[in-house]
């Protein structure tokens, strides 16, 4: 059998580890960003660890349940990698909606963290 790619390898432990964090303790994530990460969700632009924390602990939902449907990693520039992800997530008693998610990841101080993050809910308007 032949290894997986190092980014592959990097971003789908990342992937995995992201989500178990946001669906138990969404306090945990705060070690996956640094003070010079953004994040865009749905739409809405924030910069720094300190805002995209508040950002994600104000989310209005008591419960959250992610699954991933797939995931695709790329290297990038800079020995980054940029992982995609699509899913569904249900929220308290809501119905389950479909994402997308978006990570640049980096390596700093042989830490893996989040320096960009992109979220969308997949939401389709066909009236």
């Amino acid at each position: 059998m032949v290894d997986r790619p190092m980014w592959e390898q990097v971003g789908t432990s990342f992937v995995h580890l992201y989500y178990q964090h946001f669906d138990a303790s969404r306090v945990q994530l705060s070690a996956l960003y640094m003070d010079a990460s953004c994040l865009t969700w749905e739409g809405q632009q924030f910069q720094g660890k300190t805002a995209i924390m508040e950002k994600l602990m104000s989310l209005p939902f008591q419960k959250i349940q992610h699954s991933i449907t797939s995931q695709d990693h790329q290297p990038a520039p800079d020995n980054s990698i940029l992982s995609m992800v699509v899913g569904q997530l249900k929220v308290d008693n809501d119905p389950v909606m479909g994402f997308h998610q978006l990570f640049v990841l980096k390596n700093i101080s042989d830490n893996w963290v989040c320096t960009n993050d992109i979220f969308r809910l997949a939401l389709y308007n066909f009236a």
